[in-house]
Formats: structure tokens, C-alpha cells, sequence
């Protein structure tokens, strides 16, 4: 008889114990009827009410709980599936590449925390059902993070590590008449977690579905599909492979929407392998993602029906073709995202409805593929990325990131697994094959990867063979061979992170030997994702880059309460856990808490766009970069619009091929008004699908182009006011106030009201993004922040302290031009000048200029910042949006008309920072809700200006860690702007923004725009 001894808990040799084989995941039902609702007999939940214990290392666990004797009646309640972390006890941990014991245990690998190594222990009362009776009996245990003991009825069953993939243990001769206990202790931190050291918080518990099955008689316990077209696609073999326990037949039928392909009965008995030939296959992509139905009835020799087993199955050939990737024998471009098993509520423990939503707006946003970072996902995914057409890249629960990055420094290979031990090899063939034998059927995994970050060596290398061996339908990949080259043939492709796009061309020009990917780049951390048109842009020049995988999908965030019980978003160190790494928990594409999209979805969906529309004033090249799908398929919509409104709209039909192009003559009529004309081709779905409904926008194009009016020129009178202190200016429905003792307008009165609530002055800075702060912006920068808060005006007090002098003036009938000089606390010191022009209609032109100071360099940004009242808190736009723009993040925004609250603006970045911009703004209207306000303009000289509307100041949003530590809003900060400094995203702890997206200080600077009341 087996027991258990905690010490093998610390040996990477000692990693299961009493499981059994892993096995595909398919269903099977013992009706018809079972089936239709998809409820099986064949199973029983265990998920809801445990008993619990918690205790903070092994030493403090109840002994002999599990013994059939020991009541646990009395203990805690705790709900299943559930990370412990998430039910009161312990605490969310986020670490990075420190493992999480560091600076608490100074351990190495084959040892184990001891002081602090939380120990779960369940305990479930349990009555086998009726229908089980006399039948094998399972324990399936989806997920139990890191390691677990099984007890029934005092017996120990079984050992197994791996906390992503599933542990199944025999239960038949341990189950007695009656009630059972099902004893089950979770250890926190096991030898398997010195490669479970992936970015993200660490939990612990049974967090996935816990449930009893039984078998029939006759039993396909094991099931493998692969269903490949041939080199012409006009053939494909179907064959199935069984591992049946018993003996008897199966029906196997494959139909196509409804249509029957073949039906035919065979014997079963042991391993059985079937072929079948299928002409002219409907075949599986992701733009296509067509999926045939596969029944199989399997009966005993008498006939009887012992199982219903329903399969989807999809034909497709991934191979690699001179170098080159294709699926169906197209190049493939992956335009991924790595995606985290996260939600805010649950941690790991994902609904099905949150599942959905995930794989819906990737769709609706053109992601195409996901790379499972760094771990097998929940079992359902996989059904659903076949359902919905998305690309997998299913990777094995590896990564031991902590255990060599120190390695270049401190030259400690021993501390590095799993390297080349041979004591850990069988541990990571374990995991390989566990996700192996139950993923194996899902058409949309194109590729195999062996794990993440865990440097290089024989047993990763043995770890690709075994998929190779395994399954020759489809590819390996593994990017940690960057770090270690000695076993490069460990993956089939050549796979980077977050390389530069220089970088990449420079690698390809030495080494073409494999196709390349960034399996991670263009970091999404926090206002991110600048330049990431460069990476989609080398797809189209370069045939074997084909692609990469945004890092990545969702925020690591979870919710919590502050101390005055308000609900917020909270991310490492905000459980006082200690060692974190903060806010590095957050880098998604989609929020935490409600997996809505962040304005970066904007970029990335354009970026990924499957056509190309290159509009110009009357015609449009369509290039079409669909594997598969002709435009056809899409509605095709041309709209003009003058001056951001819509004018004229016409359908126009295309019908460019895949991989083709085309040049169309555009169905609007030329225009003869004079204005700003945007003509915008929009591609949208003609029909409603699982992700979208009909009319879904996919793709568009935009082209702009002007008919000159002749300007209006205002020629009502101005009159001025001299005093000893200040100059007025005052007009038929306005008043202004230029302080010479405050060094600017201190006043703007229009209708009656008081409008601006600070004098408007030179701002040169911005909150830092988060990638800002990783490459030590306001430390290069800082003069710029310090002139933004301490300019002081130049012509105030000389020498003289009691002499004021009054600014330039010059007055003219219709107009009055003011000037100050404003300091600049910088070294060497700059100065600036800002002039105003009012004329008789209220409008106020103003004017920034600066003569550069070669030592100061660039600036994050140049132009000017003011407050009115908060209760004017209605923004209208004319410019690019919806969501917010930056000079290197704006390619997927549209010219038009668009509306918000200033609170909208504020994009839910998981710490404040810069946000909300708006670029290429011809005008924006800043009002109340009764619609009074001010006007904001561009110049003509200046061009369209960046525009933004804020509750608060950059200075406000820098010095807040958290939403909740910024201010009660008073003001509306409004910021127009020559331009930002874009806000890069190559990476978030060394990449600068790229040299063109910059400011370019070179030269004089000067910035124009107008405001005005209305």
C-alpha cells in the first residue's frame, strides 16, 4: 500500500503517484438525450462547499485529518473551484521573474519554502450515486495549483504536480456503501514550482472543476483525430486513432451542416486506428473556421449502447514550406496576443461567459491567434478558439525565469533548471504530455511550445522531440534558445522577444534558416503600443517575419476595496504581499475588472486588419491580405463627409481574391462645395456571426482632402483698458484681463461669465507612461517639468521689486496683440514668449513660441495648458478618436466629429498617467451641459493641434499611484499642443520613444491655436 511522505513534495523525481494516463478531453454521454443537453450521467460534480483547513507550512497542518476517524465537520467552509488567495486566506502574490520566496528563504533548487509554504487541506463528504454503482469510479481534478495528496476513507490514492493540466485518480477500491471522505491536501509551492515561475499572481488551491466519473463497459478512454488535407487540398485523410478498454464496435459518422460524409461501423478492441478519405474538404482557418460534426456510438458485442462520444472535427495542413509557415499552403501572418488565464473575480478560475467575451473581441478586433502564456489553458478554451476561428499556440507549463536571468552576473548554472538534469526530465516530459494527450484534437492549435523564459539545454531539447515524435502535424516552438544556443534545433522557428523591427531585419539579413516571430513584443503596459505599426508593416516586406503576439491581453488586476470601502483595481503590492514587482501586473489590451476594451484595442485592430483600403480623392486600392476570404464576402461602404459630417454614402461592390489587389473608381459624385472632405471605405460584415453582428466594421481606409474657402476676417471694434497694473480688453460680448504682476490673462469673460479659472501657461510636460518611467524619462527630462511648474514671467520686477511692468501691447482698431516673455528654471536657462491677438468677436489667438537651447534637447510636449470651471464637462471634437491618439498610436483612428465627458477621457490605466489625447484636432468644444462654453481652434499656419480635456493636471496624475489617491475634480484641465512626444512601447523598461516620433527642438518652435466663448 502507497503513503505519503511530505519529503518527496521537495524531489523534482517525485511529481505523481497513483494517476493515471492523461487522455484527450472529449465528452462522451450515455443517451442521445444526454447528449442534446450536454449534461453526462457518466459525471457528478464535486464543485461548491469543502471543509477546510489552512495552515501556513506543513509543520502547522492537522495531523491524521484525513483519517476516516478524524471529523472535520467543525472546520471552515471554503467554496471549489477557488483560488484559497481569493477566499480569505493568504494573500495574492504578483512576482515577475523573482520567485516568490525570495528575500523570506534562501533556498536552491531541490529544496522547498519551509518557514512560509502554505498547505490547503479539503475535505469532502461525498455519497457515490446510484447510477455510478458498480462501475469504475474516477476523480478528475481540472486544476489544483502547485502539487496535491488525495486521501479516500484514510487510504492514500495518489501525488500530482502540474498545476494546469488535469489529475485523474481511480477511486473504484477505495469507495465504500455509504457516505465517503474525500481527503485532499494543496500544497502551495512544491519542486515543480521552481518551473512555475511565470509572470503573473501566484495562488494556490483547487481552482478548477472537481468531479467524479465513471466509464461504460465498453469505453473509449482515449481519442485522437487528425484530419490532414493533402498538398492539393482537394483530398484530405481523416484518421482516428482508439484506446478502447473493453471490446465491441463503433459507429463513426462525419457530417458536414447536417450532411452525412461517411457511416460506417468497426470493431473495437484495444488500440484501433481508422482511415477514411474525404473529397473536396470544407477546410478549418481562422477566417474560415468551418467545422464538421464526428459522431461515435459505441455498443458491446450484444449491441448495446454503452457511449455516445460528439467531436468537431477540422481540416487543415500547417507545415512549414521552404522556410515558410503556411496553413492550407498560405503563408500565414499570426497577428496574437499572449493571454493570461485571469479574471479579476476568481484569478485563474475563468467563466465561461468571461471566456466568450475574451474570444469575441479579439474577433472583433482582428486578433487572430493566442499563444496560452505561459501554461495549458482551461480545457473549454480550446473548444471555443475551434468555434470561433483563432490560432493557438499551446504552451507547456514551464517557466524558470528566476533560476538564470542572474546567471550572466553571478555564473551560478547549477541554480538553473531544468537545463540539463537528468532529475528533472521526466518532470518536464510529464508536462508535455499531459498537455499533448488532452489538447491533441483541437484544430486551431497550429503549434506546440515547450514553455517560456527558462533558458536552454538537453532537456527542453527533449522535450521538442517529444511533440515532433508524437505529432507530425504540426511545428515546435520555444524561444528560450535566444538565451542558449547550444540545442537550437529545439524549436522549429525562430522566436524573439520585444527585438526591435532594425534589429529583426539586421537578424534575417545574417541567419534565414527559419521563419521568425516575437512570440512577445509591443508591450501594452499601461499607454502603450506606440510604433506597433512598424512590426505589421514588416509582415507585408519581409516573407519570414511573419508576425508576433502582443504582450498581452488582459490586466493581472483584482478587485478590492480602498480603506473608505470604494471598489478599485488593485495590482502588485496592494495585498502587501512582499516580493512584488507592482504595477508590471498589468500590460493588457482589455481591462481587468470588466474586460472591456482600452483605447490601445483601437491601434491594434487597425494594425491587424486583414484589408488594406488606400483611398484617395476618387479611387480606392483594395488589397486584400485574407488567406482564404475574397472581399466579396464583406459589405463595402464609401462615405464622404465635409467638415467631419456625413454628406453622401453608397455601397460599392468588390471582389478582390485573396492575396490579390485592386484599384476602384469610387461611386461619390465630386465635390464642388468648399470644405474639408474625409472619405472614409469601410469593409463590414454582411452577416451576424458568433462574435459580431451584420455590419460589424472589419476593415476601413481614409483619405483627406480640402476645397479652399475664402477665410472670414472679423472686423468688430476692440477697446482697451490701460491701467497701472493690468490691461483690459473688451469687445461687444466679452471682457479680458492681461495681469502684469501675474504675467498673463487672468481673465476671460464671454456673455457675462467668468470662463478660465487659471492663467493659461507654456507646458512642456506630460504624466509619465508607464513606459516612460522604464526608461527613465523624467529623469532625462525632468528641466521640462520643472519649467512647466516655475516659469516665471520675465518683464514683472527687475531690480526694482516695486516696479510692475505692463506686457507688450500693441492696439489696433479690431484687434489687440499682447506679449509675455517667460523664464525657463532650466541649465542652461530658455526662454519662451506667449502672444495673444483679440479681436472684436471674443476670439483670442495665441501664440507659443521658443527659440531652442541645443543642451535641452526635446521636450515631451509643447504647448499650452489652462482651467476652466469642472461643470464644463461636455467635450466635442473635430479630429481623430474615438478613443485617444498619439503621434506614434494613431493609425487606427478615423477623422470625424466625436463627443464625450471629460471623465471619459481618463482611460482606466492601472496606475494615472498621461491619457486622453486627442491628435489632428481641427477644433473641440469644451461646454456645460446647457451647451456654454469655450471653443478651442487650430491655426492654419500650425496645422490641427493635439488636443486634451482632463480633470486633471499631468503634475495631479504623476504624483498618484492609484486611481483613488487623485484629487476630488475641480477643474477641467484643458491642454492644446504643436504636438507629444509619442508614448513607444517596443518595450516598458529600456525602449525609448522612436527618433520620428519626437519633437523636434532643432529648430524654433511654434505653436498656434484660438479659443473663444460660446
Amino acid at each position: 500500500m502507497r503513503t505519503f511522505n511530505y519529503e518527496n513534495v521537495k524531489n523534482p523525481e517525485y511529481f505523481c503517484d497513483g494517476r493515471a494516463e492523461a487522455h484527450s478531453d472529449h465528452a462522451y454521454y450515455a443517451s442521445e438525450a444526454d447528449r442534446e443537453t450536454g449534461c453526462s450521467l457518466f459525471q457528478e460534480s464535486l464543485n461548491g462547499i469543502w471543509k477546510f483547513h489552512y495552515a501556513k507550512n506543513y509543520d502547522a497542518v492537522v495531523p491524521g485529518f484525513e483519517k476516516d476517524e478524524y471529523c472535520c465537520a467543525s472546520w471552515d467552509d471554503i467554496r471549489v473551484p477557488a483560488h484559497i488567495q481569493m477566499e480569505g486566506y493568504d494573500a495574492p502574490q504578483y512576482a515577475n521573474t523573482q520567485y516568490p520566496w525570495e528575500g523570506r528563504e534562501d533556498i536552491r533548487p531541490g529544496e522547498i519554502p519551509e518557514h512560509f509554504n502554505p498547505v490547503a487541506s479539503y475535505v469532502k463528504y461525498f455519497r457515490v450515486p446510484e447510477r455510478m454503482k458498480g462501475k469504475r469510479l474516477f476523480i478528475s481534478f481540472q486544476g489544483a495549483e502547485s502539487g496535491m495528496a488525495v486521501w479516500v476513507n484514510g487510504t492514500f490514492v495518489g501525488y500530482s504536480e502540474d498545476t494546469f493540466t488535469p489529475s485523474d485518480f481511480e477511486l473504484t477500491d477505495y469507495v465504500r456503501e455509504g457516505e465517503n471522505k474525500l481527503a485532499v491536501q494543496v500544497f502551495k509551492w512544491t519542486s515543480g514550482s521552481w518551473c512555475e515561475d511565470q509572470d503573473f499572481y501566484r495562488f494556490s488551491g483547487l481552482y478548477r472543476d472537481v468531479y467524479l466519473y465513471t466509464v461504460p463497459e465498453v469505453h473509449i478512454r482515449d481519442l485522437r483525430i487528425r484530419e490532414v488535407p493533402d498538398e492539393t487540398m482537394e483530398k484530405a485523410e481523416l484518421e482516428i486513432c482508439t484506446r478502447t478498454w473493453g471490446s465491441g464496435k463503433a459507429k463513426f459518422v462525419l457530417s458536414y451542416h447536417g450532411e452525412v460524409c461517411f457511416e460506417e461501423e468497426k470493431e473495437l478492441n484495444g488500440e484501433n486506428v481508422f482511415t477514411w478519405e474525404i473529397d473536396h474538404p470544407a477546410l478549418w482557418s481562422a477566417e474560415e473556421p468551418n467545422l464538421y460534426d464526428l459522431s461515435i456510438t459505441v455498443t458491446d458485442a450484444s449491441g448495446t449502447l454503452m457511449e455516445i462520444i460528439p467531436e468537431k472535427v477540422g481540416f487543415r495542413r500547417f507545415e512549414m514550406k521552404d522556410r515558410i509557415m503556411t496553413l492550407n499552403g498560405k503563408r500565414i501572418v499570426f497577428k496574437g496576443v499572449n493571454r493570461h488565464e485571469f479574471s479579476s473575480v476568481s484569478g485563474r478560475h475563468v467563466s465561461e461567459e468571461e471566456l466568450r467575451k475574451d474570444l469575441t473581441i479579439m474577433k472583433q478586433n482582428n486578433i487572430n491567434a493566442v499563444r496560452t502564456c505561459h501554461y495549458p489553458n482551461s480545457s473549454l478554451i480550446y473548444r471555443l478558439c475551434d468555434e470561433y476561428g483563432l490560432y493557438l499556440i499551446d504552451e507547456a507549463n514551464l517557466e524558470s525565469h528566476g533560476s538564470w536571468d542572474t546567471y550572466p552576473m553571478d555564473g551560478d548554472e547549477d541554480f538553473i533548471v531544468p537545463n540539463d538534469k537528468p532529475e528533472w526530465l521526466a518532470m518536464m516530459l510529464d508536462r508535455v504530455n499531459s498537455m499533448y494527450q488532452r489538447d491533441k484534437n483541437h484544430p486551431s492549435i497550429l503549434i506546440w511550445s515547450c514553455g517560456n523564459e527558462s533558458f536552454g539545454g538537453k532537456d527542453i531539447y527533449e522535450m521538442s522531440q517529444f511533440f515532433r515524435k508524437e505529432d507530425p502535424t504540426r511545428l515546435v516552438h520555444y524561444e528560450g534558445v535566444f538565451q542558449d544556443r547550444r540545442y537550437n534545433d529545439t524549436s522549429d522557428m525562430e522566436s524573439q522577444m520585444y527585438t526591435p523591427v532594425e534589429k529583426i531585419k539586421e537578424f534575417l539579413a545574417k541567419d534565414r534558416s527559419k521563419p521568425f516571430i516575437c512570440c512577445e513584443y509591443t508591450h501594452a503596459m499601461g499607454n502603450s503600443c506606440g510604433a506597433m505599426h512598424k512590426y505589421t508593416d514588416l509582415t507585408d516586406t519581409e516573407p519570414l517575419y511573419q508576425g508576433g503576439f502582443i504582450w498581452d491581453y488582459i490586466d493581472q488586476t483584482i478587485y478590492k476595496k480602498d480603506r473608505y470601502g470604494n471598489e478599485f483595481q488593485a495590482y502588485g503590492g496592494d495585498f502587501n504581499e512582499r516580493p512584488t514587482d507592482y504595477n508590471f501586473s498589468a500590460n493588457g489590451i482589455v481591462y481587468g475588472g470588466d474586460r472591456e476594451p482600452s483605447p490601445k484595442m483601437q491601434e491594434v485592430k487597425f494594425n491587424y486588419q486583414n484589408i488594406t483600403a488606400e483611398v484617395t480623392k476618387d479611387q480606392v486600392k483594395v488589397i486584400n491580405k485574407n488567406l482564404f476570404l475574397n472581399t466579396s464576402v464583406y459589405d463595402c461602404v464609401v462615405t464622404a463627409a465635409r467638415n467631419g459630417k456625413i454628406v453622401r454614402e453608397s455601397a460599392m461592390a468588390t471582389d478582390v481574391e485573396p492575396l490579390s489587389e485592386k484599384v476602384y473608381d469610387l461611386p461619390l459624385p465630386e465635390e464642388t462645395i468648399p470644405g474639408e472632405y474625409t472619405i472614409t471605405v469601410s469593409f463590414q460584415l454582411k452577416t451576424n456571426t458568433i462574435w459580431a453582428k451584420a455590419g460589424h466594421e472589419v476593415a476601413f481606409g481614409q483619405h483627406v482632402y480640402a476645397i479652399r474657402e475664402e477665410k472670414k476676417v472679423c472686423s468688430r471694434p476692440v477697446k482697451v483698458i490701460r491701467s497701472k497694473h493690468n490691461i483690459g480688453v473688451r469687445g461687444e460680448s466679452f471682457e479680458a484681463i492681461f495681469s502684469g504682476p501675474e504675467g498673463g490673462l487672468v481673465s476671460y469673460r464671454y456673455a457675462g461669465k467668468e470662463m478660465i479659472k487659471e492663467i493659461p501657461k507654456p507646458n512642456f510636460w506630460r504624466a509619465p507612461v508607464d513606459n516612460d518611467q522604464g526608461n527613465q524619462m523624467p529623469k532625462r527630462y525632468a528641466q521640462w517639468k520643472i519649467a512647466s511648474m516655475y516659469a516665471s514671467h520675465k518683464d514683472y520686477r527687475g531690480d526694482d521689486l516695486c516696479k510692475v511692468l505692463l506686457p507688450e501691447v500693441e492696439a489696433a482698431e479690431d484687434s489687440v496683440k499682447v506679449t509675455f516673455t517667460y523664464l525657463l528654471p532650466t541649465t542652461p536657462a530658455g526662454e519662451c514668449t506667449m502672444t495673444y491677438v483679440v479681436t472684436g468677436d471674443g476670439t483670442v489667438q495665441v501664440t507659443l513660441s521658443y527659440d531652442p537651447v541645443k543642451e535641452l534637447g526635446d521636450m515631451p510636449e509643447f504647448g499650452v495648458m489652462l482651467k476652466l470651471d469642472a461643470d464644463y464637462d461636455h467635450v466635442t471634437w473635430y479630429g481623430l478618436g474615438p478613443a485617444e491618439t498619439y503621434a506614434d498610436r494613431k493609425k487606427g483612428a478615423k477623422l470625424g466629429i466625436y463627443r464625450n465627458l471629460v471623465k471619459d477621457n481618463m482611460a482606466r490605466y492601472i496606475v494615472p498617467q498621461e491619457c486622453g489625447a486627442k491628435e489632428e484636432v481641427r477644433y473641440a468644444k469644451v461646454t456645460d451641459r446647457s451647451g456654454r462654453g469655450m471653443m478651442f481652434e487650430m491655426d492654419e499656419k500650425s496645422g490641427p493641434m493635439m488636443f486634451s480635456a482632463l480633470p486633471y493636471t499631468p503634475h495631479e496624475l504623476e504624483n498618484a499611484k492609484h486611481p483613488y489617491e487623485l484629487p476630488q475634480v475641480h477643474y477641467t484641465v484643458i491642454r492644446a499642443a504643436l504636438g507629444q512626444m509619442g508614448i513607444a512601447g517596443d518595450d516598458s523598461w529600456l525602449s525609448v520613444t522612436h527618433p520620428e516620433y519626437l519633437l523636434n527642438a532643432d529648430e524654433k518652435m511654434e505653436f498656434t491655436f484660438r479659443f473663444r466663448g460660446i
